[in-house]
């Protein structure tokens, strides 16, 4: 590819070196922050160990273990190019080249927010592809707070968060929770129902540790009492929640914001008026980076904001992105937040981190290669 030479160049010139990290990774982290499904999609083996091992798909979590491993200073930025392996339902190959940057540790959320939109737009224009792009903006902070301010058990607020990204199961997970209450808990005795109704942990737990030594199984053995109450707990809270009509119709107002970046914020505090929601800390974030990327040079009219959109991987926590061409097909770079993942990771310490990937093949299928 005739534009890789000077597509490494500028990303190690934005303040990111160039980090090689390992073709074999352990797996657990994807499938643990994809999921399952993730399996059918990646290339699996095991390790001498006996541990699980594939070959990356993407670069984010080995540039972040290779980063921990490594005890680097922070803030830290990186960027990478190289091969990806993955199996594509619509695509014969299974290697593909992405570049891109992480950026760790930056304590400016907004500006680090910015700068890796702004970035990715000037490596695709580095790519030869400055305009008939569209970059859709999302913000998985904004529902969260949301549903927080729903009152909806926690166990539901994460149910909904998981499905985010998915307009297929959000909807249907919107639909299971304003139906009637069912009857799903019918094997629970009243007993334990009206206990773990009224929350009472304490009861429950005397009550199951009495009924695993009746039956001659250890307390000590597997969960103990008390985890088990907790979870009976929230299993009766989420059998038992529903969204009231008025409720229901205020989310669905949320998800269906779909406009420009720069009216995205007039949106939402209409929306927080009518409906006397308080999105909190989180629209405040959203703002700062509104201005953040303002004063980067990111034209706020020619960017698309969705309140629905979202990326359905476990570890982004806010802003994410996408930029497509303007006249359909395949995203070419995309990115986000993901606050979370570093500590999973084995972290000693929360860091903060955003990033972007670009797809270098498809760049180069739409003539990206000729800048």
């Amino acid at each position: 590819m005739t534009f890789e030479t000077d597509l490494a160049a500028a990303l190690a010139a934005r303040d990111a070196p160039r980090v090689a990290v390992d073709v074999l990774v352990p797996a657990d982290p994807y499938l643990d922050t994809a999921g399952e499904s993730l399996r059918r999609r990646i290339f699996l083996t095991r390790g001498e160990s006996g541990e699980d091992l594939c070959l990356r798909p993407d670069f984010t979590i080995p540039v972040c273990l290779r980063h921990i491993e490594a005890q680097g200073v922070l803030p830290r930025r990186y960027s990478y190019l190289g091969l990806v392996f993955r199996q594509h339902r619509r695509e014969r190959e299974t290697e593909f080249r992405q570049a891109g940057i992480e950026d760790l540790g930056e304590p400016d959320v907004a500006a680090a927010d910015a700068r890796a939109l702004a970035d990715a737009l000037a490596a695709l224009a580095t790519c030869g592809l400055a305009g008939d792009l569209t970059t859709l903006v999302g913000d998985q902070a904004l529902f969260e707070a949301f549903l927080a301010a729903l009152g909806l058990p926690a166990g539901w607020q994460r149910r909904l968060i998981r499905t985010f990204g998915d307009d297929v199961q959000l909807a249907s997970a919107l639909t299971r929770l304003s139906r009637p209450a069912e009857d799903r808990l019918a094997g629970l005795e009243p007993e334990l129902h009206a206990l773990a109704r009224a929350g009472d942990r304490g009861g429950l737990s005397a009550i199951v540790r009495e009924r695993m030594e009746e039956g001659g199984l250890s307390p000590h053995a597997g969960r103990d009492p008390s985890e088990i109450a907790a979870r009976l707990i929230e299993k009766v809270a989420i059998a038992e929640a529903r969204l009231d009509a008025a409720a229901l119709a205020r989310l669905k107002a949320f998800l269906a914001i779909d406009c420009s970046l720069a009216a995205a914020s007039g949106e939402l505090r209409r929306l927080a008026a009518e409906s006397g929601v308080d999105f909190g800390r989180a629209l405040a974030q959203f703002e700062a980076r509104n201005a953040a990327l303002a004063a980067a040079g990111v034209d706020l009219a020619a960017l698309d904001y969705r309140a629905a959109f979202g990326r359905p991987l476990d570890y982004y926590t806010g802003f994410v992105f996408e930029i497509r061409p303007r006249a359909g097909g395949e995203v070419l770079a995309g990115g986000g937040r993901y606050d979370r993942l570093l500590t999973y990771l084995g972290a000693r310490a929360p860091v903060p981190a955003v990033g972007f990937s670009l797809w270098l093949d498809r760049i180069e299928a739409i003539g990206g290669d000729t800048p």
